[in-house]
């Protein structure tokens, strides 16, 4: 009844009676591939804890971040994040008093973006070694579009359309829910005409053997084998391109505005991490 009444008194009605109620209507919405990353930090966190979530207290969300301190700095901050995420949704929806992770300081990990950013050498090697019409059209797409792997195995031929001089669109509705227009080039283009004979619109651009869309799994597996025989010993994955595909343009004299615009970032604050990354000047050339 209490909790009622705070709920009512804030303007709030209560709509979960219980932690999995709450978590539900959280997740609600959520990409399928988000709802598993966010429900494997919450299943940690319960774990840990071992209390219902309007009883967690601001001490037990600070042992918890202890507890994590064995995780890498990225993997500890997004555990949290979503802790934190779940706890604000329930203030909001009347199911928590408080929301005690609103008090739970989280420090800002290392920037590792520039370990991840592959040489445009490295790229062009990995996408030229790979010899399926299928795969190497994939790996070209992911660098082209700047795209997320979920983005890509979602992608359908509907998606693409020709252009004037034998280029091509691709509509990608992705994170955040917002679709986005991105132009490819005509090589990319005839790869993909090669790969469509007489698919309808609805199939999927990229098929597994099944003729299903590939999964994220499937597509880790093309890109990793593809760096191995490309001599990349780095563990490279489909989100590397993405980077690559961000800083090579941005090295290029590509306008931040216009790469914030094709990978779908929700701000030039974002986009400009790949600048900070890969910095063009230095204090060396300065001091004499």
């Amino acid at each position: 009844m209490g909790k009622q009444i705070v709920a009512v008194s804030l303007g709030l009605q209560q709509q979960a009676d219980t932690d999995e109620q709450a978590i539900k209507l959280w997740l609600h919405g959520k990409a399928a591939h988000s709802q598993r990353a966010y429900r494997l930090d919450i299943d940690r966190f319960r774990a840990a804890v071992r209390r219902p979530l309007p009883a967690v207290t601001l001490d037990d969300l600070q042992q918890f971040a202890d507890s994590l301190a064995g995780l890498a700095p990225a993997s500890q901050k997004r555990i949290l994040a979503s802790v934190k995420s779940l706890l604000a949704f329930c203030l909001k929806i009347g199911y928590c008093q408080f929301n005690v992770g609103a008090a739970l300081t989280v420090r800002k990990a290392k920037n590792t973006l520039a370990e991840r950013i592959l040489p445009h050498e490295d790229v062009a090697r990995i996408i030229e070694r790979e010899d399926g019409p299928r795969n190497h059209a994939m790996l070209r797409f992911l660098y082209e579009t700047g795209c997320r792997v979920s983005e890509l195995c979602s992608a359908k031929w509907r998606d693409i359309q020709p252009r004037d001089a034998g280029l091509a669109q691709v509509t990608v509705f992705g994170k955040g829910d917002k679709t986005r227009h991105v132009l490819i080039s005509k090589r990319l283009y005839k790869e993909l005409v090669r790969l469509h004979a007489d698919a309808g619109d609805n199939a999927p651009v990229f098929p597994s053997k099944t003729g299903k869309a590939l999964d994220q799994p499937a597509v880790f597996r093309v890109m990793q084998a593809a760096a191995q025989r490309a001599g990349i010993e780095q563990p490279v994955s489909p989100h590397w391109f993405r980077h690559a595909a961000a800083s090579h343009a941005l090295d290029n004299g590509c306008p931040i505005g216009l790469v914030k615009e094709q990978l779908g970032h929700a701000s030039l604050e974002t986009t400009s991490v790949y600048v900070h990354a890969r910095p063009t000047d230095g204090l060396f050339k300065y001091l004499r």
